[in-house]
């Protein structure tokens, strides 16, 4: 738990003044609060991920629902920070969900296999090549392919996960003081928090097969760009477009007529507010963390669309 001090008034004082530690500390309160787990945290850096956001988005999280149902689990900032009795994750990237898997089933095989990895960049492009050639990737074991996923997130440029239309993993070596490749505390939490989820690999739409009255769903998509060259949703080799976005906005609106209790990121722009104009749009700022360009790293709008 945290102390106040004579300099720090309140949690929520202390998160804006040191956002890092205060986020973590939030987290633990939070945790301790829920009786579960003591600490658990996203097991990968995940571009778009909400651990950061998380006291500005909690609001508006409703209080009581059923199953806790995330479409574009990613990092699983949300998963992690609710610690529900019952979930259903799902995403489109099957490196990530067979991560979410493994460490489910054998996190200890995970642990003993990362520690063998090093943080040295011409070892990074040897391990990163390993999907160049097919047999010799389909011939690693699912607990091999979670630990090169998670080694290569830890150690690649700005914890990015992108791949070519090939499929492939095209993230160069990254510049970090001290990766932590082997996080064994975190990941056994993980496992122990994610016992009662159902992991899921597909597109989001496949919510609609387990989604019912009451049941909270939260949609956080690759966001819309703000502008031709802000393209960025290559976390598979299928491109998240405006068609997908109208898409989503269809089983956003079927979900709602169910019943369900709804919440969903995206960025803030024309488009997004005109497709979701009858549902209630709130307006967040949030701090981009990943851009080519440095100067263009900062806060910007994000929204937060609910029924």
């Amino acid at each position: 738990m945290v102390k106040k001090t004579s300099t720090q008034t309140s949690l929520s004082e202390f998160i804006n003044s040191k956002p890092e530690n205060g986020i973590k500390l939030y987290y633990q309160k939070h945790y301790l609060e829920k009786n579960k787990v003591e600490n658990v945290y996203p097991f990968v850096k995940w571009a778009g991920g909400k651990r950061q956001l998380i006291p500005k988005i909690k609001p508006y999280i409703p209080k009581k629902f059923n199953n806790y149902l995330e479409p574009f689990v990613g990092g699983g900032a949300m998963l992690f920070y609710l610690l529900p009795d019952r979930a259903v994750i799902i995403d489109n990237n099957m490196e990530l969900i067979n991560c979410y898997e493994v460490i489910k089933k054998n996190a200890e095989e995970l642990i003993e296999s990362l520690k063998n990895y090093k943080y040295n960049k011409d070892y990074y492009y040897e391990i990163r090549a390993l999907d160049q050639k097919l047999d010799v990737y389909n011939s690693l074991s699912n607990v091999e392919k979670a630990a090169r996923t998670i080694f290569l997130n830890k150690t690649g440029y700005n914890g990015l996960y992108r791949v070519n239309s090939k499929g492939r993993f095209n993230v160069p070596f990254g510049r970090h003081k001290n990766p932590k490749i082997c996080d064994k505390k975190n990941l056994k939490a993980v496992q122990k928090a994610i016992q009662n989820v159902e992991i899921l690999h597909g597109s989001f739409e496949i919510c609609l097969n387990y989604a019912k009255e009451d049941d909270f769903v939260y949609f956080d998509p690759p966001y819309y760009p703000l502008s031709d060259t802000a393209l960025f949703t290559s976390y598979t080799k299928e491109n998240f477009g405006k068609e997908s976005q109208i898409q989503l906005y269809e089983v956003f609106k079927e979900l709602d007529a169910r019943g369900c209790k709804l919440l969903l990121s995206n960025s803030y722009c024309n488009f997004i507010l005109d497709l979701y104009n009858e549902f209630k749009i709130i307006t967040i700022r949030a701090k981009r963390a990943i851009n080519s360009d440095s100067s263009k790293r900062g806060f910007i709008n994000e929204v937060l669309i609910m029924n």
